[in-house]
């Protein structure tokens, strides 16, 4: 999953889900290759009854060739605690190796994180579309280096079956460095969970 450019991100629909899941699909083959869920204790379940949830703690969980019941070797996670003004989403590899976090953007048309490493230094930018779902990921030179899109034309396009369905692609020098496509993968679930799925 880690390893692929691009791949399809189908989320779950539910009327009364109550917890976020998206399968992440190999968009040459239409195989499902991961799942990304999101696993929370009970007790924020029932804050969410009555605080919107978009302001309380969350973490999903990236799960590797999940079987039937959704199980298996788990590669990364994203981690936020509670969020006031501005989201700080962590991104974590492996057994809890931290690579860098995202912080949400305080004014911005179009949605969109500010990327940094551990060391606090921002590297790089998630930069929205004030016309719809489509974001720029750009290194620390304004250079596009992944794209999280609505609109994409290549094999997987029967997918696109609804609002709950877009594409990460990772582009140039990026595809070569395995934490930066787990950040770029990483930054399409966490606009899904800041921006889309609030309430």
């Amino acid at each position: 999953m880690l390893s692929l450019n691009q791949v399809i991100v189908k989320e779950h629909v539910g009327l009364f889900k109550l917890s976020d899941a998206y399968d992440i699909i190999n968009p040459e083959t239409g195989i499902k290759i991961g799942l990304a869920k999101e696993v929370v204790p009970g007790w924020i379940h029932l804050l969410r009854l009555v605080i919107d949830k978009g302001v309380l703690p969350t973490s999903i969980a990236f799960i590797n060739a999940p079987d039937d019941k959704g199980q298996g070797e788990q590669v990364m996670s994203i981690k936020r605690g509670f969020t006031f003004l501005r989201s700080k989403i962590k991104v974590v590899v492996g057994q809890g190796r931290e690579i860098g976090y995202f912080k949400s953007k305080l004014f911005s048309f179009g949605g969109g994180f500010y990327i940094y490493d551990t060391a606090d230094k921002q590297v790089g930018e998630v930069k929205g579309d004030w016309k719809g779902w489509n974001f720029k990921i750009l290194d620390d030179q304004g250079h596009e280096i992944g794209m999280v899109a609505k609109q994409w034309a290549g094999l997987g396009k029967e997918f696109f079956t609804s609002a709950d369905t877009y594409v990460i692609s990772v582009t140039g020098e990026a595809a070569k460095n395995e934490a930066v496509r787990s950040l770029i993968l990483a930054a399409g679930i966490a606009i899904d969970t800041v921006y889309k799925e609030k309430g």
